[in-house]
């Protein structure tokens, strides 16, 4: 599932849990990105560097970056081996290991805020720059994605336009379960005035 076009691989990762940490969640909302040339919001749009090098696959790997002085953010490799993409996990609901999630993100009020937005999530995950260039589908890497029994239907499934890049502001390449309480809060990059 992951080795096809990025769209496809980002809905079915919808429903998928990821485990880090002590901490389980199921993902509820992933934001697709492409590679070279065709998304100017993805991360390897000018090429490969150093930070992204790991988004030209094999897919099933884990790209961790570093955002605004302060977040880590987590993406899934998808896409076949030398060409670029990756997905974003943007929220999911924490399934096991509440405690060490909440002991992560002390200030959080509401369980379903724990793991609500792509930082949240690495957060509540206890995921960091070690977490760069993993086997998320090796049974022995210590943070794992499997494939779960909570898949939704695909009309269970929402699409819209992706949170805050500054290309390609209308494509629908963000993937949420509809209705799901865990799923943030869409906003629109506006560019600053200089």
């Amino acid at each position: 599932m992951l080795a096809g076009p990025v769209d496809v691989a980002a809905r079915s990762l919808l429903g998928c849990v990821l485990t880090a940490g002590g901490v389980s969640v199921r993902l509820t909302e992933v934001e697709a990105y492409a590679g070279t040339g065709e998304d100017p919001a993805s991360h390897a749009h000018r090429g490969r560097t150093e930070r992204n090098a790991i988004m030209f696959g094999p897919a099933g790997f884990s790209y961790v970056y570093f955002t605004y002085g302060m977040h880590w953010c987590m993406n899934v490799v998808t896409g076949t081996p030398g060409i670029a993409s990756a997905v974003l996990l943007r929220a999911g609901e924490v399934v096991s290991g509440l405690d060490a999630a909440r002991a992560r993100r002390p200030a959080v009020k509401r369980d379903l805020d724990l793991a609500r937005g792509p930082a949240r999530l690495c957060s509540a995950l206890g995921i960091d720059r070690s977490g760069y260039g993993l086997d998320l589908l090796s049974p022995s890497s210590p943070v794992r994605l499997t494939w779960g029994t909570t898949s939704p239907p695909a009309d269970a499934i929402s699409a819209g336009p992706r949170v805050g890049v500054t290309g390609a502001h209308d494509l629908e390449w963000r993937f949420w379960i509809t209705g799901d309480p865990t799923v943030s809060t869409y906003r629109r990059h506006v560019a600053k005035r200089s």
